[in-house]
């Protein structure tokens, strides 16, 4: 049976129950989405004990309204997890994983660049907690999709830069029969919205460049914050609908990468 952890106490003691099963995890921020469901089957299937956490991370947002808006479906979470086979759940509150206030935080290399550039804090916030985590938790394994393939790296740095004895799973992106890659925010968007977002996916793929992709984009009515090529991947984060939204694909043969 699944059990809950509302604290860092009690998850405490459950861990030093847990001894030397393998552990794998999956780290969210809830409004669970298919992407997150194949992040948690394959922990599932790859470790003796599947721990989940849920934790919208304030640390993480520059923009207090989009903290306020990001959906919060804690008892739909629930089920879906107990569904998958979630062994354990943390749910702790931001007060008891800051109980020092932002005191501390881990400072990302890649600082110029795209997600970190345009949202000042993100990566910073995401690495912080995430060391928090697999502090907390000590798995043998983490699993990360490769939609947020910024964080994805950054991650996978920061645990080989402080010898963290977690291995960093990479899980291909899931995505709708349109190619929309699945994400919480998708919720935001009108029908019309999701079936618009899918030019995203569209874009990255037959664009020549990223200047062409961006065209693309403009010409199917978003509002583009970047487009940009780096480690052999496309990478894009757009606006519709006041909804943003990332993406990204290994670079197309006709395009060159940094």
């Amino acid at each position: 049976m699944m059990q809950l952890w509302d604290s860092v106490a009690s998850w405490t003691a459950r861990r030093s129950e847990i001894g030397g099963r393998t552990i794998g995890f999956v780290p969210t921020m809830g409004a669970l989405h298919a992407g997150h469901a194949s992040l948690v089957r394959r922990c599932r299937a790859e470790n003796e004990v599947a721990v989940v956490s849920i934790f919208v991370n304030p640390t993480q947002f520059n923009d207090p309204r989009d903290l306020e808006r990001y959906p919060r479906t804690l008892a739909g979470d629930l089920a879906l997890l107990e569904s998958l086979g979630a062994d354990e759940v943390l749910t702790p509150a931001a007060a008891d994983f800051y109980p020092h206030g932002y005191r501390y935080r881990m400072q990302p290399a890649s600082a110029a660049l795209m997600e970190a550039a345009h949202r000042p804090g993100f990566l910073q916030g995401v690495l912080t907690i995430v060391m928090k985590l697999l502090n907390l938790v000590r798995p043998q394994r983490a699993y990360f999709g490769e939609k947020d393939f910024q964080q994805l790296r950054s991650v996978t740095e920061m645990v080989e830069e402080f010898f963290i004895p977690t291995a960093i799973v990479a899980c291909p992106t899931v995505r709708a029969a349109s190619g929309l890659a699945e994400s919480s925010r998708n919720a935001r968007l009108s029908p019309h919205g999701r079936e618009q977002a899918a030019a995203l996916y569209r874009a990255l793929t037959s664009g020549r460049n990223p200047e062409d992709a961006r065209r693309i984009l403009e010409a199917e009515g978003l509002a583009v914050e970047y487009v940009e090529e780096h480690w052999g991947r496309r990478l894009a984060a757009v606006f519709l609908e006041g909804v943003r939204l990332i993406d990204n694909v290994p670079v197309p043969k006709t395009g060159a990468a940094e």
